[in-house]
C-alpha cells in the first residue's frame, strides 16, 4: 500500500471541505470531544467531500463510526488500540494506522499487523501535549528498517521548511496540522505542501 506523502490532519468537515478540493489526497479527521450524532454527521460530510475529490479519509479513534459510515481507514493511538475490536475492524475492511512513540509501542503496533505506522513527535509540537521527547530525524531510518514494507508516517512539528529531512531519512508520508491550519493563508500553504511533496508522490 502506498500513502500520499502529504497527510493532512483536520478537526472538522468544514476544514475538509475548504482544503481537500485544492488537491489533498490523504486527510485525517481528528475530533476528540463531540456528541456521537454530531460526530456521525461530521464523518459523513467529510467522507462525501473526499469521495468527490478522490481523497482517502482516515478517521481518528472512532472505529465503530468509521465502520458504520463505510470509511476506508481508521487511525488508533496506543490506548485506543488496546480497547478496539480489531477483529471487527478487519472484518469491515477498514485499513488501520497506529501511532508509536517508542520501541515498546512499535512492538505493540506491529503485533496487530497495521497497514501503516506513525512515528512522532519528530520535532517539538504545539498541536498535542505529549510526554515523549522529540524523536529527531535519525530515529526515522531505524523505524523504517523495523517495519519493512509498511508505510511510515512521521508527525510532530513538521513545517514546509523542515519536511524534506523526514523523506530523506525514509519516511513515506508527513502528517501536518498547525503548519497549515495555523497559517495566515491555509489554502496557499496547502498548495505549497502539495507542490513540495510532489517529488515523493
Amino acid at each position: 500500500m502506498k500513502l500520499d506523502p502529504f497527510y493532512l490532519i483536520l478537526d472538522s468537515s468544514d476544514w475538509i471541505a475548504r482544503l481537500v478540493p485544492l488537491g489533498v489526497k490523504l486527510v485525517q479527521l481528528r475530533i476528540k470531544d463531540m456528541p456521537e450524532g454530531e460526530l456521525c454527521r461530521e464523518i459523513a460530510a467529510s467522507k462525501a467531500v473526499c469521495e468527490d475529490h478522490g481523497c482517502q479519509l482516515i478517521v481518528n479513534d472512532h472505529w465503530r463510526l468509521a465502520i458504520e459510515e463505510g470509511c476506508d481507514f481508521v487511525h488508533l493511538g496506543q490506548e485506543d488500540l488496546a480497547d478496539a475490536d480489531l477483529a471487527a475492524i478487519r472484518k469491515s475492511g477498514l485499513k488501520l494506522g497506529v501511532s508509536t512513540h517508542d520501541g515498546d509501542e512499535l512492538d505493540t503496533a506491529l503485533a496487530v499487523e497495521p497497514d501503516y505506522v506513525a512515528l512522532g513527535p519528530v520535532y517539538p509540537t504545539v498541536s498535542k501535549d505529549l510526554k515523549w521527547a522529540p524523536q529527531g530525524l535519525d530515529r526515522i531510518g531505524g523505524w523504517k528498517r523495523r517495519i519493512g514494507g509498511l508505510p511510515l508516517v512521521t508527525i510532530g512539528g513538521l513545517t514546509l521548511e523542515k519536511v524534506s529531512g523526514v523523506f530523506e531519512h525514509g519516511a513515506d508520508a508527513a502528517a501536518v496540522i498547525s503548519d497549515v491550519t495555523g497559517n495566515r493563508d491555509p489554502e496557499a500553504r496547502t498548495r505549497a505542501w502539495l507542490a513540495l511533496t510532489e517529488t515523493w508522490r
